[in-house]
């Protein structure tokens, strides 16, 4: 899957933010939608985003379907972000590797999956159904993490890759959640990015962390740190110029600061880019 209308440094979209896009339609070349703020049948949150998509190519982000769960999939949620990923012509759909819901009740959280061959197996036959509702391959995000299971068969790059793969779905490398895992698990990021098929990847995306002193936690409520700057350059080199998303999802300020963030990244870009074309 790819879509050359969605290039360079994007930016989450906020609710925050719409008086301003809406009046100085800023220089940003996409936004990603949180898909789950837009499944109403009206409102402003559409009206708005009707608005801005008629100057902005969009890809939606989705939170909801709980791919790694044992519960039947949410056939009518995913028919809904069927809908309004047609309705507003969306370059592609992401969901993440987590699961978030259990005989019926919801977690205010993105768990982990265990890394065994059986979850794999699980979780990609679920993304397959999903696939098949929603008419279109997802592209699936990796989640940070803070615990680990004992029945752990492999490494989470090992598990995110067998999932892919079986599943014959895409990837949102997200940058911060690498590091955050990484630090938090004491493991390596390098070889994460290494492990991971170039032609899988088709988005990344860039966020702030909290450090407690225990632990990172993927709060989305800072700017990027600069050991994530650091891998993601590790990733434009491996990968090129993917599409890169800013997130940040509490704590929002002014959009200027969120353009500043992406400025960083668009520089990190072109210097990866040229020092590989020297």
């Amino acid at each position: 899957m790819s879509d050359h209308s969605i290039q360079g440094v994007g930016l989450g979209l906020r609710s925050q933010h719409y008086a301003h896009i809406l009046e100085h339609q800023p220089d940003v070349p996409w936004f990603e939608a949180l898909a789950d703020n837009y499944l109403g049948d009206g409102g402003l949150p559409l009206y708005h985003l009707e608005q801005i998509r008629k100057d902005y190519p969009l890809t939606f982000h989705a939170v909801g379907m709980s791919l790694g769960s044992s519960d039947p999939l949410d056939v009518d949620y995913l028919r809904k972000l069927k809908a309004l990923t047609q309705r507003f012509e969306s370059a592609w759909l992401s969901d993440h590797l987590s699961w978030s819901r259990s005989n019926g009740q919801v977690a205010n959280d993105l768990l982990p999956m265990p890394y065994t061959t059986e979850a794999a197996q699980h979780v990609s036959d679920r993304i397959q159904q999903a696939q098949e509702v929603l008419g279109q391959r997802l592209v699936i995000e990796n989640v940070s993490s803070y615990l680990s299971y004992s029945m752990d068969a492999m490494t989470e790059w090992a598990f995110l890759m067998e999932v892919v793969e079986r599943a014959d779905c895409l990837i949102l490398l997200d940058i911060n959640n690498i590091y955050v895992s990484a630090m938090n698990h004491g493991f390596e990021p390098l070889p994460y990015l290494e492990a991971i098929p170039v032609e899988r990847v088709v988005e990344m995306h860039l966020a702030g962390y909290e450090d407690t002193g225990d632990l990172l936690f993927d709060t989305h409520g800072q700017a990027v740190h600069p050991p994530v700057w650091a891998l993601y350059r590790a990733a434009l080199q491996r990968f090129g110029k993917r599409p890169t998303l800013i997130e940040w999802d509490t704590d929002i300020p002014a959009f200027e600061v969120l353009q500043h963030e992406a400025q960083i990244a668009e520089r990190h870009q072109q210097e990866v880019h040229h020092a590989q074309a020297a």
